[in-house]
């Protein structure tokens, strides 16, 4: 451990999250487990006293609510909640989901239809989540595919697609990383202690170790597999049922993240249903402003972003200012719209204003309590506990892709973080695989090359999958509440599927580590893989609770 995390007395590194998770999934209530998790951390790290255990919980709780970023992202959170306020009170999403239904009449559909959302809309996580969520929910509601589904489809085209694509706000950090990983690597060569360092750039290394980012390629391929075949299994098959056959999307006492029926009411309030265009056009100005306001956050001069390439500035961005730029914009546009139109008085359109923020209230207590647990995380060692004692294991350079995406996985599940689980792995796990290649191949460089690919791609795909069906990670919790789901319920009903993909990438990563290392060959095994698991596992759980495996495709009337 790091000479700061030496304590000189006994700590549980891995008791402070895995106390939190189990709390959560145990009692259905994600705060209680939350604070608990967070407080124990503190009793660790306050040698064992209560009171400024407490004292140092308020005050993590304070940093991480002013830091800006954190800031940034409970603001946008609220400015969103306003704009789903207007939205729904105007009837603008209820005249858009009628109009979807003429051509979306079947779950099937509308489930493959915010499938494909949710795919292209994928230059940022967080924009995904609040687009897909609040487009998608009208049209799957009425054509009952449970809000458990919507959630997981919004969820597993967020942070797995982003972290794949070519234009997003993940490359940036994760080829920073790279780099940085590389630079140590160099300066191994000038001191002496391995022969070569790779001669290749960040982005060039990141995109050689696209193939193998297995994780993230199985679990959208699992999306597309599960909403076509509408085969389920685990908790998500009585969700699908429930929803077919009474037309519950959500199970009975559930406490959905973003309350929307309950708070605002069963339809619109507005004098006069307001056109569905004024929906679609404040999603284009939010989808349009947050790549304005990326450019320009990133941009070397504010004043004059355009002069800076998109791309460089891409990989400098403030997502959250950009974020919240382009909430804020949604919801002028929305409420100018609403004003003109003389569908409401200002006074009414402030009062669903405020109604719209408080949607928000209970998401962001999760969201501020999750950061604040990783503040816990990170100052009692947990992740680096779990590094040192992989590196203690000394394993062959074959199964070093394999331990890395095994500790990674566990490190994001435990945290809730993947870019945190990448800023702690990559500066290990790089200079690992291209020095013990270099040793143990007779300093083969297209060895090491082929070995650090492969430990590159199981760092991002470990890290997102923890990340994917963690219940403390800020994007499951936002999947959560855009979608309108029960937060244990979507992490419950998800945790099956993403831990299929995950499985299955385990056994490509075993089937590197035997000598098959090319990609062509391994993601199609893959794919193949995943579709028979999927198949049996729907067939025995189907057994199991005597539900069929499919659940039959609702035909709107």
């Amino acid at each position: 451990m790091p000479g700061d995390k030496r304590f000189p007395y006994v700590t549980f590194p891995l008791l402070p999250p895995l106390l939190a998770i189990a709390l959560c999934m145990a009692t259905g209530q994600v705060l209680p487990g939350l604070f608990l998790g967070i407080w124990v951390g503190a009793l660790m790290y306050s040698a064992y006293n209560p009171a400024i255990a407490t004292y140092n919980v308020l005050d993590w709780y304070v940093k991480n609510a002013t830091d800006p970023w954190n800031a940034g992202i409970l603001l946008f959170d609220f400015v969103i909640g306003a704009w789903v306020g207007l939205l729904y009170a105007s009837g603008t999403i209820h005249a858009l989901a009628n109009v979807l239904l003429r051509g979306v009449k079947t779950s099937r559909r509308a489930g493959l239809m915010s499938t494909i959302l949710g795919t292209i809309v994928f230059f940022d996580d967080y924009t995904n989540t609040v687009i897909v969520g609040n487009v998608a929910r009208p049209v799957t509601d009425r054509l009952r595919v449970s809000r458990e589904l919507l959630s997981y489809i919004v969820d597993s085209t967020a942070a797995p697609v982003a972290g794949l694509l070519f234009i997003s706000t993940w490359i940036g950090f994760e080829v920073s990383q790279i780099n940085g990983a590389l630079t140590s690597l160099q300066k191994a060569v000038a001191d002496g202690k391995i022969p070569v360092a790779p001669d290749l750039s960040a982005y060039s290394m990141w995109l050689s170790a696209l193939p193998y980012h297995f994780y993230s390629l199985l679990a959208v391929t699992l999306v597309y597999i599960v909403v076509l075949t509408r085969r389920h299994f685990g908790p998500m098959l009585k969700a699908e049922w429930r929803a077919y056959k009474e037309g519950k999307v959500l199970r009975d006492g559930a406490s959905p993240l973003m309350p929307t029926e309950e708070v605002l009411g069963a339809g619109p309030a507005s004098r006069k249903q307001v056109s569905h265009w004024l929906f679609i056009v404040s999603v284009l100005v939010l989808l349009g402003m947050a790549l304005i306001g990326m450019w320009a956050t990133g941009a070397e001069e504010l004043e004059r972003f355009w002069e800076t390439p998109f791309m460089d500035a891409l990989s400098n961005a403030d997502s959250s200012k950009a974020l919240l730029l382009a909430s804020f914009s949604a919801y002028m546009v929305t409420l100018a719209w609403i004003l003109a139109d003389r569908a409401m008085s200002l006074a009414e359109a402030i009062k669903w204003t405020i109604r719209g923020m408080y949607l928000m209230v209970y998401a962001n207590a999760i969201l501020l309590h999750a950061w604040t647990i990783k503040t816990a995380t990170d100052l009692v060692g947990t992740a680096d506990f779990v590094v040192h004692s992989a590196l203690a294991a000394g394993v062959p350079v074959v199964l070093v892709p394999l331990v890395i995406f095994l500790a990674s996985m566990f490190i994001a599940y435990t945290t809730g973080t993947s870019w945190g689980t990448f800023g702690i792995m990559m500066p290990m796990a790089v200079p690992m695989a291209w020095t013990l290649a270099l040793s143990q191949f007779n300093g083969n460089v297209d060895i090491a090359y082929t070995m650090t690919f492969a430990t590159i791609g199981a760092v991002f795909g470990g890290a997102i999958y923890g990340d994917h069906v963690s219940p403390i990670s800020d994007t499951t919790i936002m999947s959560s509440m855009f979608s309108a789901c029960d937060h244990i319920d979507h992490v419950n009903t998800q945790l099956p599927y993403g831990t299929l993909a995950a499985f299955t990438s385990i056994l490509l990563y075993v089937l590197f580590a035997l000598g098959v290392a090319s990609p062509i060959i391994l993601i199609p095994v893959g794919i193949v893989l995943l579709i028979i698991f999927h198949y049996l596992l729907s067939e025995l759980y189907a057994k199991k609770t005597g539900l069929p495996p499919i659940v039959p495709d609702y035909k709107a009337s």
